[in-house]
C-alpha cells in the first residue's frame, strides 16, 4: 500500500453499512484503476468490503491496522490496468504459518518454466511483508498482490 490513493475517505465513528456506502459513492466517481483509501473503525467494514468487491469486480488491495483502532483499506476501481494475472499453478497455503508459504512457493517455482505464474494464497499475518521482501531480493517477480478476505492474501509470482 505504498502508492498514494487518489482520494481518502475517513468514516471513523460511523457504524456499518455507512463506510461501505460512502466508499461505493466515491469509487463510482473514480476512473478505472484509481484508488480509494477508506478509514473505518467499524468492525464489520472488512466483511462488507470483501463481499462488495466480489460482486462489483473492484479490488481490496490491502488493509492496514492503525494505532488508534482504525483500519485503512485501499480499494481500486475495477477496469484499470492492474488486473489479476492468469496463474499457471495455484498454491493454497491457508493455515500454514510463515515461512511455510515461501518455502513451498520456492519449491514450486523451481519446477516451473520461466515466465510462468504462481498464485500463492496465504493467511499468515506476516506473508504480505515476507513475500514482498522475498520478491524484491530477486527470487521471483511479484506481479500483483491483493487481499481477498479478512487476512487472506493472494500473490501472483512470475518465475524469472
Amino acid at each position: 500500500m505504498s502508492d498514494p490513493a487518489t482520494v481518502t475517505l475517513d468514516m471513523s465513528g460511523m457504524s456499518c453499512p455507512a463506510p461501505l456506502l460512502g466508499a461505493k459513492k466515491l469509487i463510482d466517481d473514480l476512473q478505472p484503476g484509481q484508488t480509494l483509501r477508506l478509514i473505518s473503525d467499524c468492525p464489520g467494514t472488512a466483511d462488507d468490503l470483501f463481499a462488495w468487491a466480489k460482486v462489483t469486480g473492484n479490488l481490496v488491495l490491502g488493509s492496514e491496522k492503525q494505532g488508534d483502532g482504525k483500519t485503512a483499506f485501499t480499494l481500486q476501481r475495477a477496469g484499470g490496468a492492474t488486473s489479476t494475472p492468469v496463474a499457471h499453478v495455484t498454491l493454497d497455503m491457508r493455515g500454514v504459518s510463515c515461512p511455510g508459504p515461501i518455502v513451498q512457493a520456492k519449491k514450486l517455482l523451481e519446477g516451473m518454466k520461466p515466465a510462468e505464474v504462481l498464485q500463492l494464497v496465504s493467511d499468515c499475518p506476516g506473508s504480505a511483508d515476507d513475500i514482498t521482501s522475498w520478491a524484491k531480493a530477486g527470487a521471483a517477480e511479484l506481479l500483483f498482490a491483493h487481499e481477498t478476505g479478512r487476512g487472506i492474501h493472494e500473490f501472483y509470482l512470475k518465475k524469472k
